[in-house]
């Protein structure tokens, strides 16, 4: 459902008959814009979504119990609702409308709907009566085991016509045959049989008023490793034996409600020893029942859900199968011997499959491209690939909007040679004798180059510290270095400016562990900078009654281009960053604010000499003053 912003009234979903079990509703926005944006300066929206649901139980639902007659009496108005319940081992469930008359007549005029409303797909079986020979049936093959299975019967004749009927439910059962521990203990993966026969069971044996076994069932050990992390294997065994008279049938119990938030891996491999030309290894991965037609089809298609196929043969033999996100369930895998073009090849054909059967929070660990994120939502706990390079899907496999390697190491370049730029304000500021500076300017370019050399998202990436550390750092030089180019125009007494510069930096520090990327970090120290050197540049105007600084040239060739590249980097971060041109748009920021830092910093006092290292400093311990400092700063 589409939601707009000029919704006045609620919007709502019916779902008749739901499937049993946990439903989900998910709320999201549009994709949010490329744009690169300075955070406290967007309006934020916040959007409530407040999803209510109204639950209507039928209360007149009749028990249908196997192979008993159910009489029943059906009105236009009035639907009549059954239920029967599928034990474990069902394998056909044959619903029969008996007797049925409507008005003195033997039609049928009744619509039957077996099943419930499961997403994505609806699996639901209709059945219309009118018109069918008598009885009228239905034949559902592997319906799911051990629930309740709803049916729905409607009257399609006038509306004073009644429709009377009986409902029968006939169950075939499928006798298992279940290795036990016994039995894994007597046999190897070497050791022949008689696969005609099927297995023998010590107990019954394969002869007895039982019936034949039609299912080899295998006992799995489910062993918990972490969060969304599990691993099923065969008891004391990593192989099946498959054979083509019955299927061999694996239970994965995902039912505990936290098993739903990961992906479900299949690994199937059979021995090359034993797989012949013509014969297949058909494997089918359903819920809630397993796929046991095998003679008749291979599509993996139950009585209300469409399972997922696999195929081993001598030309591939390996398979696997990826499920993101399986339904909270018991997922059954069930594989059988098949011959298509030579049935009487497996006649006396068995064959050692190796499974390997694991619940992951992500494939793979999302490679890489990518990140595994463990999200809790409500108390569900699911997992999710974070793909980055331009890289996406499941597990950050599909390349198609990927950048290459050639674009990643020119990314890399450009974002961090361009934090080269940054020697034009230190050999600036070394010759004019402004080492604190010109320390703060080596640290901003020291931290900036290696931040982003780290903060890529491909495989050109080189971390010598741990990616906070290294944004800490980042931001903190980008925005002391600002500070202190501002206070060091203000051309302050020696005193005042170092003690403004440590306090600054302080602040500064403290705001940035508080908000990081508040734009107040930089915006604060950056106004107050601004109102301190424009307040001493009109202190020094009106006090020698011209303008500051004198010199045009000083305007004309340093402070006006100064002022322009700052003016451009502060629009380029402002208003052109995206994140499709954020290698271009960010390291031209670069070059433009360490060049405009060159430009903007102010000259040395004409008294002293710009590179005075052989000077002597006699004061010693004392806190030397120059008090002719303010007359001779005129340039």
């Amino acid at each position: 459902m589409l939601l707009s912003s000029m919704l006045q009234s609620n919007t709502s979903v019916n779902v008749s008959h739901p499937a049993p079990g946990d439903w989900f509703v998910a709320a999201h926005l549009p994709p949010s814009p490329q744009k690169i944006q300075m955070k406290g300066f967007v309006p934020s929206c916040a959007y409530i979504f407040q999803p209510d649901m109204l639950v209507l139980r039928v209360a007149e639902v009749s028990v249908l119990e196997p192979n008993v007659p159910l009489p029943q009496t059906l009105f236009l108005s009035r639907p009549s609702y059954l239920k029967v319940f599928i034990p474990e081992f069902t394998r056909e469930v044959l619903l029969e409308l008996q007797g049925c008359v409507s008005n003195g007549s033997q039609s049928c005029p009744v619509r039957l709907t077996v099943g419930s409303v499961t997403l994505p797909r609806d699996f639901r079986r209709v059945l219309s009566c009118a018109g069918h020979p008598q009885p009228c049936r239905l034949l559902l093959r592997s319906p799911p085991w051990d629930r309740w299975l709803q049916v729905t019967a409607e009257s399609l004749a006038g509306r004073r016509a009644p429709v009377a009927f009986r409902t029968v439910a006939t169950l075939t059962a499928c006798r298992p045959w279940t290795v036990s521990a016994q039995h894994l203990l007597q046999g190897t993966p070497n050791q022949s049989r008689n696969a005609s026969h099927g297995p023998q069971d010590p107990v019954h044996g394969s002869g007895t008023a039982a019936g034949p076994s039609c299912l080899m069932s295998y006992p799995i050990l489910r062993e918990d490793v972490d969060v969304v992390s599990v691993r099923f294997r065969p008891l004391d065994r990593v192989w099946v034996l498959v054979q083509p008279d019955m299927p061999s049938l694996l239970r994965l119990f995902l039912n505990t409600g936290m098993d739903s938030g990961g992906s479900l891996t299949i690994s199937l491999q059979a021995n090359q020893t034993i797989v012949k030309n013509s014969t297949l290894v058909v494997a089918c991965v359903n819920a809630a029942s397993p796929f046991l037609s095998f003679n008749t089809s291979h599509n993996c298609t139950t009585a209300f859900f469409q399972g997922h196929p696999l195929t081993l043969s001598t030309t591939s033999q390996q398979a696997s199968l990826i499920i993101p996100f399986p339904e909270t369930d018991n997922w059954y895998l069930s594989m059988q011997l098949v011959c298509p073009e030579n049935p009487g090849e497996c006649e006396q054909a068995a064959v050692h499959v190796e499974t390997t059967l694991y619940l992951v929070p992500c494939v793979n660990d999302c490679g890489t491209y990518g990140q595994c994120l463990l999200l809790r939502r409500h108390g569900y706990l699911y997992a999710g690939c974070s793909c980055k390079a331009g890289w996406r899907g499941w597990s950050c496999t599909d390349n198609s909007t990927a950048q290459t390697l050639a674009q990643q190491t020119l990314a890399v370049l450009l974002l961090t040679l361009s934090n080269l730029a940054f020697l034009a304000p230190i050999t600036v500021s070394v010759q004019r004798t402004f080492l604190v500076e010109a320390s703060v300017y080596a640290y901003t370019m020291f931290f900036s180059t290696f931040y982003h050399a780290c903060d890529q998202p491909g495989e050109a990436v080189l971390c010598i510290l741990s990616y906070d550390t290294l944004q800490y750092c980042d931001f903190l030089g980008s925005v002391v270095s600002i500070w202190v180019t501002i206070l060091c125009m203000a051309r302050l007494k020696a005193v005042l400016k170092y003690v403004l510069f440590l306090l600054g930096t302080l602040v500064i520090a403290m705001s940035l562990q508080l908000d990081r990327r508040g734009a107040w970090n930089m915006l604060g120290p950056c106004l107050f900078a601004l109102v301190v050197m424009v307040s001493m540049w009109v202190y020094r105007c009106g006090r020698r009654h011209h303008c500051y600084p004198t010199s045009w040239q000083r305007w004309a060739f340093y402070l006006l281009p100064g002022i322009a590249m700052a003016s451009m980097a502060m629009a380029i971060y402002t208003f052109m960053m995206t994140s499709d041109n954020y290698y271009y748009t960010h390291s031209l920021w670069h070059m433009l604010v360490a060049g405009s830092a060159a430009f903007l910093l102010p000259p040395c006092a004409e008294h002293s000499e710009c590179w005075a290292c052989t000077q002597v400093f006699p004061c010693h311990y004392q806190t030397c003053r120059n008090d002719r400092e303010e007359l001779y700063a005129v340039t």
